[in-house]
């Protein structure tokens, strides 16, 4: 079951305002639309964006009550300035980004992005693209994936991964989730409570959907199009995806764009990590057009 990490802390940002027009860029399983929706009926307008099919599926029945203002859109959301401009706006009250993975996603077995199920190493958010996880492992060098593991996994063996890799892959090609999970489990030891693999399919993952680098480019897009007094809420579970957030926010700020109403990034509450354990990593950032 999917549960919307941070939704009280988001919502809080919102209350006492007047939203007409709102994007939620990773629209998901939409349940952070639709707390947003049932709080703010004075909202027109609600872009959902999301380049997973499926989670627009889910999101079509979850957002029936509110049809009539809510448009959903399959695209990455590093279109996200042509994305709004096709819909005619120039600028909107609110706009918000979920990163990561979805529990969902997660859960669903043939998508490949959870090691504790079998699946196929695909990991892509849109299926529609080329590349897959299974791609990465079987081609990138010894040292690309080192370096991948390393930089996108913050996995200190990065290089015993990797070289356990390049070998199991000259006897067979590796094509499953659990295959690379009993590569891996031989060579990486448990950190505390984080299962062995768990860094190492993050970087994938990360790679595949060229997460870090979509980041960047859109979170200028989303100060730009957002209307005076609008605001921005990002939620990252990763340390490279806050780092961005925090850097750019910081940039904006001194040029003069936007104030900053994070000081501190906001974490999930020890009930919500006890309840949602996927929520632990979770780090929410807010600003505002000035």
């Amino acid at each position: 079951m999917h549960i919307s990490v941070l939704q009280e802390a988001f919502l809080s940002f919102f209350r006492g305002r007047s939203i007409k027009t709102f994007i939620d860029a990773t629209l998901g399983a939409a349940g952070h639309s639709l707390a947003l929706l049932q709080e703010h009926p004075e909202i027109e307008l609600l872009l959902g964006i999301d380049q997973d099919t499926s989670a627009l599926k889910l999101a079509k029945e979850k957002l029936s009550p509110y049809e009539n203002k809510v448009k959903l859109i399959h695209s990455n959301f590093e279109n996200l300035s042509h994305l709004v401009k096709n819909e005619g706006l120039e600028k909107v009250d609110g706009i918000f980004f979920d990163l990561g993975i979805s529990s969902m996603q997660i859960d669903t077995d043939f998508r490949g992005f959870s090691f504790l199920k079998e699946g196929p190493l695909d990991m892509r958010m849109d299926t529609s693209q080329d590349l897959t996880a299974e791609d990465i492992v079987n081609s990138y060098s010894q040292k690309d994936l080192a370096d991948l593991f390393y930089l996108l996994g913050d996995e200190p063996r990065s290089r015993i991964a990797a070289e356990a890799i390049f070998q199991a892959r000259k006897k067979n090609r590796i094509t499953t989730t659990l295959q690379l999970v009993d590569i891996l489990s031989k060579v990486l030891w448990r950190q505390g409570k984080i299962h062995p693999a768990t860094k190492i399919f993050q970087a994938l993952r990360l790679a595949v959907n060229r997460e870090l680098e979509v980041i960047s480019t859109v979170l200028p897009q989303a100060i730009s199009l957002l209307a005076p007094q609008g605001r921005l809420g990002v939620i990252s579970f990763h340390s490279g995806e806050d780092r961005i957030v925090k850097e750019l926010f910081r940039s904006e700020k001194q040029k003069g764009f936007i104030q900053i109403l994070t000081k501190k990034p906001l974490v999930p509450t020890f009930e919500e990590c006890r309840a949602n354990p996927r929520s632990r990593s979770a780090k929410l950032r807010f600003c505002e057009k000035i």
